[in-house]
């Protein structure tokens, strides 16, 4: 058997740690509170004096320091700078144990407990948690480290729950909860509520009106940074999102939605969208509202319009609406439907100009709308400067007359009796109606007999009943009629002269424009411009028009229009008539069909 001798440990710390009894360990604490309330900074102050006394009072210990963070959770490690400043100080010699109060304020994960300790024992610096009485480089084993930071993690997430619940069981009272800032609002720390900010709601509003009368987000971003407008962290830079946030944030109607966002654990506190996978909250009439909710519900239509498929094919084009230009899905051809596209004529010469025409013309061949011409976009401007100025000057005596034959073309429809008469029917009706089951029920009349004039009588309640709904609504069709008038006065009455071409006017006047036409006597004209001025605020962006086929008959485009002035605006402009073998022949146009119509 061999001889062993046995050479007795002389500390507690390892050799690297070029430390020996002799000499004075250098001891540093590590103090945190997890939040920046009272009661914690008091807490985190008495821990700063406690750990700075007790290090001193001790003639083998040499004072390294105190590294503490305050108001920091201790789930994520990158987000302590004091904790990576001392196990960098750790890791270069300055420091040889770390006392800390417990694990949970050392770290509330296990993985990163069990990872820094290891990397500091690995330096020969040892970690000593005083409520566990646990030294890293004297214990055993790791198992009761791992199970203590087990414990101060389950305490992480059990708080979290807690928390959670209670945010929801607010939300579910209707407090508001984590509100972040948004343009229009500050909130009052006072009511709890918010407050509306004059200059910011002005340009909330301006962009809600702006989207719906045809504007798209990219060209509003640049009106805003042009007017100078800056966004709510006071950034002169307007982006798309930007302005797409601001259409879709509800708490402009007065509204709140909580619970857009939710955290997907208490350790790496990652904010995932709500997609359905935690409850909302929709709070409605909260606050004080900068839009109307008709306003809005128009931003909106106009939204799903731009976003939604043209038609339900597999390989459907999207509506993007990009307005580019000011007439981009506003100019229908007469002759086929299609939109009219902008083209330049003449590029790079000095004859340039600017054409809209017929998409299924230029794409597709002449053959397919071979009545339509292009058009010059100065003339299509020239022309509505000259509907509106007929139109503001002499809009009174028009829509006047537009009234009157409303009113005629709606009571036209009604029977010739009157609501009252007819409610006056049905009364009659149902009470011998009534009678009859008496009747029966008393064995006065026979089941054969009664069944007979019961369901005669039922039929005539149904007529009436059907009748007296139409009547309702010619009467609503009235009152909208007269309010979308009165609507349309406002708008012409905002600016009684206009000398050049304004696109915010035309986009706010008028829904879209019909190029050609076939006139009754059944001749095609390609230059008669019918502009349909808006009698809805919600008819924006691409109508829809329904157009026959090459259909040379067809005298307007919809029977739902309601031609209100025909007047000829003379305009020069140069087209080509036909294209023969050996040149070209031009015609000279000195005139423009101008007609001004209204969506029934």
């Amino acid at each position: 058997m061999q001889n062993v001798e046995v050479i007795k440990a002389q500390n507690t710390l390892s050799p690297r740690s070029r430390t020996n009894l002799t000499n004075r360990i250098r001891v540093a604490a590590y103090c945190r509170v997890s939040t920046d309330s009272e009661d914690q900074l008091h807490s985190y102050k008495s821990q700063v004096s406690y750990y700075s006394a007790m290090i001193q009072e001790k003639s083998e210990w040499s004072y390294a320091g105190i590294y503490a963070d305050e108001g920091i959770t201790g789930t994520q490690v990158a987000k302590r700078e004091d904790f990576q400043r001392m196990i960098n100080d750790c890791m270069s010699g300055k420091i040889d144990m770390v006392i800390t109060k417990s694990i949970s304020r050392f770290a509330r994960n296990t993985l990163d407990t069990l990872k820094y300790v290891r990397q500091l024992k690995e330096k020969g610096v040892a970690v000593f948690f005083e409520e566990e009485h646990i030294n890293t480089l004297t214990m055993d084993g790791e198992l009761m480290l791992v199970i203590l930071s087990s414990v101060a993690q389950q305490e992480v997430e059990n708080i979290s729950a807690n928390v959670k619940k209670g945010l929801k069981m607010k939300m579910q009272r209707g407090e508001m909860v984590g509100f972040s800032s948004c343009l229009g609002y500050t909130y009052n720390p006072d009511t709890k509520n918010l407050v509306i900010h004059p200059e910011e709601a002005e340009i909330v509003r301006y962009i809600f009106r702006r989207y719906i009368d045809g504007a798209g987000c990219r060209v509003i971003a640049n009106e805003l940074q042009n007017l100078g407008y800056k966004t709510k962290r006071g950034n002169a830079n307007w982006s798309e999102g930007s302005v797409m946030k601001i259409l879709k944030n509800e708490k402009y109607i007065g509204d709140i939605r909580m619970g857009k966002t939710y955290t997907l654990d208490p350790i790496s506190k990652r904010r995932m969208n709500n997609f359905g996978e935690e409850d909302q909250f929709y709070v409605r009439d909260h606050h004080e509202p900068i839009i109307s909710k008709e306003t809005y519900q128009q931003a909106h239509e106009v939204l799903s319009r731009r976003s939604s498929p043209l038609n339900s094919g597999k390989h459907a084009p999207r509506n993007k609406f990009s307005r580019q230009y000011t007439f981009s899905c506003l100019l229908k051809c007469g002759f086929c439907g299609s939109n009219l596209s902008r083209r330049t004529w003449h590029s790079g010469t000095p004859h340039s100009k600017i054409i809209w025409q017929c998409v299924a013309s230029t794409k597709k061949g002449k053959s397919f709308c071979p009545h339509s011409k292009g058009i010059t976009e100065e003339c299509i401007e020239n022309a509505f400067l000259e509907s509106y100025r007929l139109l503001s000057q002499n809009h009174q005596d028009v829509m006047d007359e537009f009234f009157a034959r409303a009113e005629r073309a709606l009571t036209a429809d009604i029977s010739g009796e009157s609501m009252h008469k007819i409610q006056s029917r049905i009364y009659n009706l149902q009470a011998r109606q009534t009678k009859l089951i008496d009747m029966h029920l008393d064995n006065l009349l026979d089941k054969e007999t009664f069944v007979k004039k019961n369901q005669k009588l039922t039929d005539q309640l149904r007529d009436l009943q059907a009748e007296l709904l139409a009547c309702e609504n010619v009467q609503s069709m009235k009152k909208e009629t007269h309010s979308r008038m009165v609507a349309l006065k406002n708008k012409l009455d905002l600016n009684e002269v206009l000398h050049t071409f304004d696109r915010k006017i035309f986009e706010t006047l008028v829904d879209y424009v019909i190029v050609g036409c076939s006139n009754p006597e059944g001749n095609m004209d390609p230059y008669k411009l019918t502009f349909v001025y808006k009698t809805k605020t919600s008819d924006t962006g691409s109508p829809t028009i329904t157009l026959p086929q090459q259909d040379e008959t067809a005298s307007q485009p919809t029977s739902e229009l309601m031609e209100i002035l025909c007047f000829r605006h003379f305009i020069r402009h140069t087209v080509f008539d036909s294209i023969t073998d050996i040149s070209r022949s031009k015609r000279t146009e000195n005139s423009i069909l101008v007609s001004v119509a209204v969506n029934m």
